[in-house]
Protein backbone atom coordinates (compact mmCIF):
# COMPACT_ATOMS: atom_id res chain seq x y z
CA UNK A 1 0.00 0.00 0.00
CA UNK A 2 1.26 3.71 -0.64
CA UNK A 3 0.10 6.48 1.44
CA UNK A 4 -2.83 9.12 0.63
CA UNK A 5 -0.22 11.77 -0.37
CA UNK A 6 1.88 9.84 -2.31
CA UNK A 7 -0.85 8.51 -4.49
CA UNK A 8 -2.42 12.02 -4.51
CA UNK A 9 0.83 12.85 -6.13
CA UNK A 10 1.15 10.45 -8.91
CA UNK A 11 -2.61 10.79 -9.71
CA UNK A 12 -2.35 14.42 -10.23
CA UNK A 13 1.19 14.46 -11.82
CA UNK A 14 -0.49 12.25 -14.49
CA UNK A 15 -2.65 15.39 -16.12
CA UNK A 16 -1.75 18.81 -17.71
CA UNK A 17 -4.30 21.34 -18.13
CA UNK A 18 -6.93 21.15 -21.12
CA UNK A 19 -6.93 22.90 -23.97
CA UNK A 20 -8.58 26.44 -24.14
CA UNK A 21 -12.46 27.01 -25.81
CA UNK A 22 -14.15 30.10 -26.28
CA UNK A 23 -17.68 30.64 -24.45
CA UNK A 24 -20.08 33.58 -24.53
CA UNK A 25 -20.87 35.18 -21.10
CA UNK A 26 -24.36 33.49 -21.12
CA UNK A 27 -21.97 29.92 -20.47
CA UNK A 28 -19.32 31.45 -18.29
CA UNK A 29 -20.79 30.78 -15.06
CA UNK A 30 -18.64 28.08 -13.57
CA UNK A 31 -15.98 27.90 -16.08
CA UNK A 32 -12.43 28.14 -15.79
CA UNK A 33 -10.73 30.72 -17.15
CA UNK A 34 -7.35 29.41 -19.44
CA UNK A 35 -6.32 33.70 -19.89
CA UNK A 36 -6.22 36.57 -18.11
CA UNK A 37 -8.75 39.11 -18.90
CA UNK A 38 -8.08 42.87 -20.09
CA UNK A 39 -11.07 45.57 -19.75
CA UNK A 40 -11.37 46.78 -23.35
CA UNK A 41 -12.86 50.34 -21.99
CA UNK A 42 -12.58 52.48 -18.77
CA UNK A 43 -14.85 52.46 -15.98
CA UNK A 44 -16.62 54.94 -16.09
CA UNK A 45 -15.15 56.47 -19.10
CA UNK A 46 -15.37 60.01 -18.06
CA UNK A 47 -15.98 62.17 -14.38
CA UNK A 48 -19.74 60.78 -13.80
CA UNK A 49 -22.32 62.16 -11.27
CA UNK A 50 -23.35 59.83 -8.30
CA UNK A 51 -26.32 61.55 -7.43
CA UNK A 52 -29.42 63.62 -8.92
CA UNK A 53 -28.87 67.38 -8.73
CA UNK A 54 -26.68 70.39 -9.97
CA UNK A 55 -23.23 70.27 -11.31
CA UNK A 56 -21.58 73.32 -10.55
CA UNK A 57 -18.75 74.91 -9.82
CA UNK A 58 -17.72 74.63 -5.86
CA UNK A 59 -16.08 78.14 -5.69
CA UNK A 60 -19.72 79.61 -6.68
CA UNK A 61 -21.37 77.84 -3.54
CA UNK A 62 -18.68 77.93 -1.20
CA UNK A 63 -20.68 80.37 1.05
CA UNK A 64 -24.59 79.55 0.61
CA UNK A 65 -27.03 80.32 -0.19
CA UNK A 66 -26.18 82.08 -3.52
CA UNK A 67 -28.44 81.62 -6.44
CA UNK A 68 -27.12 80.13 -9.80
CA UNK A 69 -28.67 80.20 -13.74
CA UNK A 70 -29.61 76.97 -14.96
CA UNK A 71 -28.04 76.88 -18.78
CA UNK A 72 -28.80 73.03 -19.67
CA UNK A 73 -29.61 69.78 -18.44
CA UNK A 74 -27.77 66.43 -18.81
CA UNK A 75 -29.69 63.34 -18.09
CA UNK A 76 -27.99 60.13 -17.91
CA UNK A 77 -26.65 59.10 -21.51
CA UNK A 78 -26.40 62.49 -22.81
CA UNK A 79 -24.24 64.94 -21.95
CA UNK A 80 -24.29 69.04 -21.53
CA UNK A 81 -22.30 70.00 -24.91
CA UNK A 82 -21.72 73.66 -22.98
CA UNK A 83 -19.42 74.60 -20.47
CA UNK A 84 -20.37 75.67 -16.95
CA UNK A 85 -19.30 79.99 -16.42
CA UNK A 86 -19.05 81.34 -13.55
CA UNK A 87 -22.68 81.93 -11.39
CA UNK A 88 -24.22 78.99 -13.83
CA UNK A 89 -25.27 75.34 -13.06
CA UNK A 90 -26.31 72.15 -14.78
CA UNK A 91 -29.01 70.42 -14.31
CA UNK A 92 -28.12 66.54 -14.09
CA UNK A 93 -28.82 63.60 -13.54
CA UNK A 94 -27.05 59.71 -11.49
CA UNK A 95 -24.47 58.69 -14.41
CA UNK A 96 -24.61 61.67 -16.84
CA UNK A 97 -21.03 62.83 -17.54
CA UNK A 98 -19.89 65.93 -15.51
CA UNK A 99 -20.10 68.85 -18.43
CA UNK A 100 -16.91 70.96 -18.74
CA UNK A 101 -16.34 73.60 -16.26
CA UNK A 102 -18.17 72.20 -13.02
CA UNK A 103 -16.69 70.28 -10.15
CA UNK A 104 -19.42 69.54 -7.61
CA UNK A 105 -22.90 67.97 -7.67
CA UNK A 106 -25.47 69.92 -5.15
CA UNK A 107 -27.71 67.17 -4.45
CA UNK A 108 -31.30 68.74 -5.32
CA UNK A 109 -32.03 68.35 -1.79
CA UNK A 110 -30.05 71.07 -1.10
CA UNK A 111 -31.42 73.49 -3.71
CA UNK A 112 -34.59 75.49 -4.94
CA UNK A 113 -35.71 75.55 -8.02
CA UNK A 114 -37.30 78.95 -9.81
CA UNK A 115 -38.10 78.56 -13.21
CA UNK A 116 -34.74 78.68 -14.81
CA UNK A 117 -32.62 79.96 -11.70
CA UNK A 118 -31.45 77.39 -8.62
CA UNK A 119 -30.59 78.43 -5.35
CA UNK A 120 -27.97 76.25 -3.61
CA UNK A 121 -28.38 75.88 0.76
CA UNK A 122 -25.56 73.82 1.16
CA UNK A 123 -21.56 73.80 0.22
CA UNK A 124 -20.40 71.31 -1.95
CA UNK A 125 -16.84 70.76 -2.07
CA UNK A 126 -14.57 70.09 -5.27
CA UNK A 127 -15.29 66.45 -6.14
CA UNK A 128 -18.59 66.20 -4.13
CA UNK A 129 -20.69 63.41 -5.92
CA UNK A 130 -18.59 62.89 -8.94
CA UNK A 131 -17.36 59.56 -9.96
CA UNK A 132 -14.17 60.05 -11.48
CA UNK A 133 -13.31 58.67 -14.71
CA UNK A 134 -11.22 55.30 -14.54
CA UNK A 135 -12.80 54.98 -10.61
CA UNK A 136 -13.51 51.20 -11.53
CA UNK A 137 -10.81 50.34 -13.89
CA UNK A 138 -9.34 51.21 -17.06
CA UNK A 139 -8.55 50.03 -20.37
CA UNK A 140 -5.78 47.33 -20.49
CA UNK A 141 -6.45 45.99 -17.26
CA UNK A 142 -6.29 42.65 -16.31
CA UNK A 143 -8.96 42.19 -13.62
CA UNK A 144 -9.58 38.08 -14.13
CA UNK A 145 -7.21 35.87 -14.02
CA UNK A 146 -6.28 32.92 -15.70
CA UNK A 147 -7.29 29.67 -13.27
CA UNK A 148 -10.01 31.49 -11.85
CA UNK A 149 -13.48 29.64 -11.33
CA UNK A 150 -16.16 32.36 -12.70
CA UNK A 151 -18.59 33.43 -10.32
CA UNK A 152 -21.75 35.47 -11.40
CA UNK A 153 -19.88 39.06 -10.14
CA UNK A 154 -17.19 37.95 -12.50
CA UNK A 155 -19.48 37.63 -14.91
CA UNK A 156 -20.70 40.78 -14.31
CA UNK A 157 -17.35 42.54 -14.34
CA UNK A 158 -16.75 40.34 -17.70
CA UNK A 159 -19.13 42.42 -19.18
CA UNK A 160 -18.95 45.63 -17.90
CA UNK A 161 -15.32 45.28 -19.29
CA UNK A 162 -16.99 45.18 -22.73
CA UNK A 163 -15.36 41.49 -23.01
CA UNK A 164 -18.69 39.63 -25.17
CA UNK A 165 -16.30 36.30 -25.57
CA UNK A 166 -13.58 34.61 -22.93
CA UNK A 167 -11.17 31.81 -22.82
CA UNK A 168 -11.66 29.08 -20.57
CA UNK A 169 -10.67 25.58 -20.21
CA UNK A 170 -12.62 22.83 -21.90
CA UNK A 171 -14.50 20.91 -19.50
CA UNK A 172 -13.08 17.24 -18.45
CA UNK A 173 -14.69 14.19 -19.65
CA UNK A 174 -15.40 11.97 -17.66
CA UNK A 175 -16.72 8.25 -18.24
CA UNK A 176 -18.31 6.12 -15.35
CA UNK A 177 -18.46 2.39 -15.63
CA UNK A 178 -20.06 0.88 -12.41
CA UNK A 179 -19.81 -2.97 -12.13
CA UNK A 180 -21.20 -6.08 -10.47
CA UNK A 181 -23.76 -8.84 -10.94
CA UNK A 182 -25.40 -7.51 -7.53
CA UNK A 183 -26.32 -3.90 -8.37
CA UNK A 184 -28.76 -2.65 -10.88
CA UNK A 185 -29.93 0.37 -11.71
CA UNK A 186 -32.36 2.93 -9.77
CA UNK A 187 -36.05 2.02 -10.72
CA UNK A 188 -34.98 -1.44 -12.39
CA UNK A 189 -36.73 -4.67 -11.03
CA UNK A 190 -34.62 -5.64 -8.20
CA UNK A 191 -33.72 -9.63 -7.43
CA UNK A 192 -33.26 -10.76 -4.26
CA UNK A 193 -29.87 -10.91 -3.97
CA UNK A 194 -29.28 -7.49 -5.24
CA UNK A 195 -29.02 -3.66 -4.30
CA UNK A 196 -29.56 -0.10 -6.12
CA UNK A 197 -26.56 1.06 -7.43
CA UNK A 198 -26.14 4.56 -6.89
CA UNK A 199 -22.84 5.18 -7.54
CA UNK A 200 -23.10 6.51 -11.41
CA UNK A 201 -25.52 9.02 -10.06
CA UNK A 202 -23.42 10.38 -7.32
CA UNK A 203 -20.08 10.74 -9.26
CA UNK A 204 -21.77 12.45 -12.10
CA UNK A 205 -23.22 14.59 -10.18
CA UNK A 206 -19.85 14.78 -8.45
CA UNK A 207 -17.91 15.53 -11.71
CA UNK A 208 -20.61 17.96 -12.75
CA UNK A 209 -20.36 19.91 -9.57
CA UNK A 210 -16.25 19.83 -10.60
CA UNK A 211 -17.13 21.26 -13.81
CA UNK A 212 -16.93 18.28 -15.87
CA UNK A 213 -18.96 15.84 -17.94
CA UNK A 214 -20.16 13.07 -17.07
CA UNK A 215 -21.08 10.04 -19.48
CA UNK A 216 -22.87 7.02 -17.78
CA UNK A 217 -21.38 4.25 -19.45
CA UNK A 218 -23.88 1.58 -17.42
CA UNK A 219 -23.05 -1.44 -15.27
CA UNK A 220 -20.78 -4.34 -16.46
CA UNK A 221 -21.59 -7.52 -15.34
CA UNK A 222 -18.86 -9.78 -13.60
CA UNK A 223 -17.47 -10.99 -16.47
CA UNK A 224 -14.39 -9.87 -18.58
CA UNK A 225 -16.09 -9.65 -22.15
CA UNK A 226 -18.78 -7.42 -20.07
CA UNK A 227 -16.52 -5.01 -18.75
CA UNK A 228 -13.99 -4.54 -21.76
CA UNK A 229 -17.17 -3.87 -23.93
CA UNK A 230 -18.94 -1.19 -21.89
CA UNK A 231 -15.42 0.24 -21.12
CA UNK A 232 -14.54 0.92 -24.54
CA UNK A 233 -17.16 3.28 -24.78
CA UNK A 234 -14.77 5.78 -22.77
CA UNK A 235 -12.28 6.38 -25.94
CA UNK A 236 -12.53 10.10 -26.09
CA UNK A 237 -12.72 10.79 -22.47
CA UNK A 238 -10.09 12.19 -20.28
CA UNK A 239 -10.88 9.73 -17.28
CA UNK A 240 -12.21 6.41 -16.98
CA UNK A 241 -13.98 5.86 -13.84
CA UNK A 242 -14.93 3.02 -12.27
CA UNK A 243 -16.41 1.68 -9.50
CA UNK A 244 -16.12 -2.16 -7.70
CA UNK A 245 -14.09 -4.74 -8.64
CA UNK A 246 -10.98 -3.55 -7.25
CA UNK A 247 -10.49 -5.21 -4.47
CA UNK A 248 -9.12 -8.86 -4.35
CA UNK A 249 -12.61 -11.25 -4.41
CA UNK A 250 -12.03 -13.74 -7.07
CA UNK A 251 -15.45 -11.71 -8.88
CA UNK A 252 -13.27 -8.39 -9.11
CA UNK A 253 -12.08 -8.60 -12.74
CA UNK A 254 -11.43 -5.38 -13.34
CA UNK A 255 -7.68 -5.27 -13.34
CA UNK A 256 -7.53 -7.80 -15.17
CA UNK A 257 -10.32 -7.14 -17.69
CA UNK A 258 -8.86 -3.86 -18.44
CA UNK A 259 -5.45 -5.81 -18.57
CA UNK A 260 -6.09 -7.22 -21.30
CA UNK A 261 -7.41 -3.85 -22.72
CA UNK A 262 -4.47 -2.11 -22.68
CA UNK A 263 -4.23 -0.78 -18.71
CA UNK A 264 -0.93 -0.25 -17.88
CA UNK A 265 -1.25 -0.04 -13.71
CA UNK A 266 0.31 2.62 -11.69
CA UNK A 267 -0.69 1.87 -8.33
CA UNK A 268 -3.23 0.14 -6.79
CA UNK A 269 -4.20 0.03 -2.97
CA UNK A 270 -3.98 2.77 -0.90
CA UNK A 271 -3.48 3.20 3.43
CA UNK A 272 -6.83 5.00 3.80
CA UNK A 273 -10.22 4.33 5.17
CA UNK A 274 -12.57 4.03 3.37
CA UNK A 275 -11.27 3.15 0.37
CA UNK A 276 -8.47 1.16 0.33
CA UNK A 277 -8.79 -0.99 -2.98
CA UNK A 278 -7.80 2.01 -5.37
CA UNK A 279 -6.48 1.75 -8.63
CA UNK A 280 -4.93 3.90 -11.16
CA UNK A 281 -3.52 3.55 -14.46
CA UNK A 282 -3.65 4.71 -17.84
CA UNK A 283 -5.44 3.46 -20.82
CA UNK A 284 -4.06 4.62 -24.07
CA UNK A 285 -4.81 8.29 -23.96
CA UNK A 286 -7.34 7.80 -21.46
CA UNK A 287 -7.13 7.80 -17.93
CA UNK A 288 -8.63 5.24 -15.15
CA UNK A 289 -9.28 5.76 -11.76
CA UNK A 290 -10.96 2.63 -10.33
CA UNK A 291 -12.67 3.18 -7.49
CA UNK A 292 -14.25 0.90 -4.68
CA UNK A 293 -17.96 -0.32 -4.97
CA UNK A 294 -18.60 0.71 -1.17
CA UNK A 295 -20.54 3.78 -2.18
CA UNK A 296 -19.46 5.65 0.55
CA UNK A 297 -16.03 4.41 0.09
CA UNK A 298 -16.21 5.69 -3.79
CA UNK A 299 -17.64 9.04 -2.95
CA UNK A 300 -14.70 9.78 -0.59
CA UNK A 301 -12.45 8.85 -2.79
CA UNK A 302 -13.66 10.67 -5.49
CA UNK A 303 -13.08 14.03 -2.89
CA UNK A 304 -9.54 12.47 -2.04
CA UNK A 305 -8.27 12.06 -5.42
CA UNK A 306 -10.81 12.51 -8.34
CA UNK A 307 -11.73 16.10 -7.51
CA UNK A 308 -7.43 17.43 -7.29
CA UNK A 309 -7.32 14.94 -11.17
CA UNK A 310 -10.21 16.86 -12.45
CA UNK A 311 -8.48 20.56 -10.62
CA UNK A 312 -5.45 20.14 -12.87
CA UNK A 313 -7.18 19.50 -15.59
CA UNK A 314 -9.22 22.68 -15.39
CA UNK A 315 -5.81 24.48 -14.08
CA UNK A 316 -7.72 25.62 -11.18
CA UNK A 317 -5.28 25.97 -7.96
CA UNK A 318 -5.34 23.68 -5.14
CA UNK A 319 -6.45 26.47 -3.09
CA UNK A 320 -9.76 26.05 -4.09
CA UNK A 321 -10.27 23.32 -2.20
CA UNK A 322 -7.57 23.02 0.02
CA UNK A 323 -7.59 21.52 3.30
CA UNK A 324 -9.00 23.57 6.25
CA UNK A 325 -8.35 23.19 10.44
CA UNK A 326 -11.67 23.24 12.71
CA UNK A 327 -12.04 22.25 16.27
CA UNK A 328 -12.74 18.74 17.35
CA UNK A 329 -15.97 18.88 18.61
CA UNK A 330 -15.77 15.17 20.41
CA UNK A 331 -12.99 12.87 21.93
CA UNK A 332 -11.61 10.23 19.26
CA UNK A 333 -9.49 6.50 19.45
CA UNK A 334 -5.78 6.58 18.62
CA UNK A 335 -5.97 5.84 14.67
CA UNK A 336 -4.14 2.90 13.06
CA UNK A 337 -2.17 3.12 9.83
CA UNK A 338 -4.49 4.08 7.42
CA UNK A 339 -5.42 7.31 7.36
CA UNK A 340 -9.02 7.74 8.35
CA UNK A 341 -12.08 9.79 6.52
CA UNK A 342 -14.48 10.72 9.29
CA UNK A 343 -18.10 11.99 8.30
CA UNK A 344 -18.69 15.08 10.41
CA UNK A 345 -20.94 17.87 11.03
CA UNK A 346 -19.72 21.47 11.28
CA UNK A 347 -20.72 23.54 13.95
CA UNK A 348 -19.66 27.61 15.05
CA UNK A 349 -17.30 27.69 18.76
CA UNK A 350 -18.63 30.61 20.97
CA UNK A 351 -15.80 32.26 19.15
CA UNK A 352 -17.02 31.69 15.71
CA UNK A 353 -14.80 29.76 14.76
CA UNK A 354 -15.85 26.10 12.77
CA UNK A 355 -16.07 22.94 15.26
CA UNK A 356 -16.07 19.47 13.51
CA UNK A 357 -17.97 16.45 15.20
CA UNK A 358 -17.81 13.46 13.62
CA UNK A 359 -20.61 11.18 14.05
CA UNK A 360 -20.43 8.17 16.04
CA UNK A 361 -20.77 5.43 13.41
CA UNK A 362 -18.93 5.54 10.72
CA UNK A 363 -19.67 2.30 9.02
CA UNK A 364 -18.85 2.53 5.74
CA UNK A 365 -22.30 1.24 4.05
CA UNK A 366 -23.95 4.26 5.52
CA UNK A 367 -24.46 6.49 2.95
CA UNK A 368 -27.00 8.84 4.79
CA UNK A 369 -24.12 10.08 6.90
CA UNK A 370 -22.50 10.92 4.06
CA UNK A 371 -25.40 12.91 3.07
CA UNK A 372 -25.81 14.40 6.52
CA UNK A 373 -21.75 15.28 6.62
CA UNK A 374 -20.79 18.76 6.08
CA UNK A 375 -17.04 17.76 5.81
CA UNK A 376 -14.70 14.49 6.28
CA UNK A 377 -12.14 14.98 9.60
CA UNK A 378 -8.40 14.04 8.62
CA UNK A 379 -7.11 11.19 10.91
CA UNK A 380 -3.20 10.42 9.61
CA UNK A 381 -1.97 7.22 10.21
CA UNK A 382 -0.79 6.65 13.58
CA UNK A 383 -3.01 9.47 15.28
CA UNK A 384 -2.79 9.37 18.57
CA UNK A 385 -5.59 9.73 20.77
CA UNK A 386 -7.45 13.11 20.41
CA UNK A 387 -9.90 15.17 22.55
CA UNK A 388 -12.49 17.60 21.56
CA UNK A 389 -11.02 21.13 21.75
CA UNK A 390 -8.05 19.82 19.72
CA UNK A 391 -7.77 21.60 16.40
CA UNK A 392 -7.97 19.03 13.67
CA UNK A 393 -7.91 19.15 9.43
CA UNK A 394 -10.41 18.47 7.86
CA UNK A 395 -12.19 18.24 3.83
CA UNK A 396 -15.00 20.37 3.39
CA UNK A 397 -17.58 19.20 1.43
CA UNK A 398 -19.14 22.18 0.12
CA UNK A 399 -22.80 23.41 0.22
CA UNK A 400 -25.60 24.74 -1.95
CA UNK A 401 -26.63 23.23 -5.46
CA UNK A 402 -22.98 22.57 -6.11
CA UNK A 403 -22.06 20.45 -3.21
CA UNK A 404 -19.40 17.76 -3.51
Amino acid sequence: MISVEEAIGRVTAAFQPLPAEQVSLEGALGRVLAADVAARRTQPPADMSAMDGYAVRAADVAAPPVSLRIVGEAPAGRAFAGRVGPGEAVRIFTGAPVPAGADAIVIQENTRRDGDRVTVTEAAAAGRFIRPAGLDFRAGEALLKAGRRLTARDVGLAAGMNVPWLAVRRRPRVAILATGDEVVMPGDPIGPDQIVSSNSHSLAAFVAACGGVATVLGIARDDADSLKALAAGARGADVLVTTGGVSVGEHDLVGRALGEAGLELDFWKVAMRPGKPLMFGRIGETAMLGLPGNPVSALVCATVFLRPAMERLLGLARAETAAATAVLGRDLPANDRRQDYLRARLGRAADGGPVATPFEKQDSSMLSLLAAADCLVVRPPFAPPASAGETVTILPLGGGAFSI
